[in-house]
């Protein structure tokens, strides 16, 4: 049996295709103004790279900010889907970060996948990937040079605003203090780390940790919330279809969407 999941991010569409259980294909698409027509896309990208038709689709579930604009054989919520792929991949892991674009979240996840406490972030763009991408582009900078280039510092530099509109103007006036680039960016990263670890022990650090989503693939980011969270954190592969992938085995499972 096919089976399809689609996690509707607020940046991009991602999409895995499951066949007897097993991972056949991923794809991505920016999700833009069109979440439907970026669906479309990126199941088309993955139907192709699998060799497949959308017919040979047995059952689709959605998860994600934007799954109740796609049709779907039924939806289940990012802290859900985050955690029944997690478990698929790293049965080990306990506690769950997750760092998209708009919102980061924190879910304690059972032996068997169950979700049994979560916390999310959505207040602040202080705390997710939007953050980090306004400061990047405030030095003038890709998002993986930033990442990199936080590497390089030895310096902590304490940066207070808890706003990205006036975490922008900190940063510029730390370029005017003539503050390095490298120490800048590893401030961006802390604070971001730090804030999200504070929200992480409402629920309780417990090993094994994992972090997933777009922010996890910016190694400065990586550094920091370990420095943070005082312990070592594991990025699975593929870390921004683990949601797409848990939406698959529900549907995969035939079982009654949440």
């Amino acid at each position: 049996m096919v089976t399809a999941g689609i996690d509707i991010g607020s940046k991009s569409v991602k999409v895995v295709l499951l066949k007897d259980g097993q991972v056949v294909a991923r794809a991505l698409a920016r999700t833009g103004f069109t979440p439907r027509e970026a669906a479309s896309t990126a199941m088309g990208a993955a139907l192709e790279m699998a060799g497949l038709r959308r017919e040979d689709v047995a059952r689709t579930v959605a998860t994600g900010a934007g799954r109740k604009e796609i049709p779907a054989d039924g939806e289940i919520t990012e802290v859900t889907a985050s955690a029944r792929g997690m478990s698929s991949i790293l049965p080990e892991v306990r506690t769950l970060i997750d760092v998209g674009t708009e919102e980061g979240r924190a879910v304690k996840v059972g032996e068997d996948g169950r979700v049994i406490d979560f916390v999310v972030n959505d207040k602040c763009a202080a705390g997710s990937g939007a953050f980090t991408e306004a400061m990047a582009r405030a030095l003038e900078m890709t998002l993986d040079e930033f990442g990199r280039i936080s590497l390089e510092s030895e310096r902590s530099v304490p940066m207070n605003a808890q706003c990205a509109v006036f975490a922008e103007s900190e940063v510029v006036s730390l370029v005017h203090s003539n503050t390095p680039k490298k120490d800048i960016a590893r401030a961006v990263h802390d604070a971001i780390a730090s804030r999200l670890v504070s929200m992480v022990r409402r629920i309780g650090i417990e090993e094994k940790v994992a972090l997933i989503g777009g922010l996890a693939l910016n190694v400065g980011f990586h550094a920091a919330l370990e420095r943070s969270a005082r312990t070592t954190v594991t990025i699975p592969d593929h870390p921004e279809y683990v949601g797409a992938l848990g939406a698959a085995l529900a549907a995969a499972r035939e079982e009654r969407p949440t």
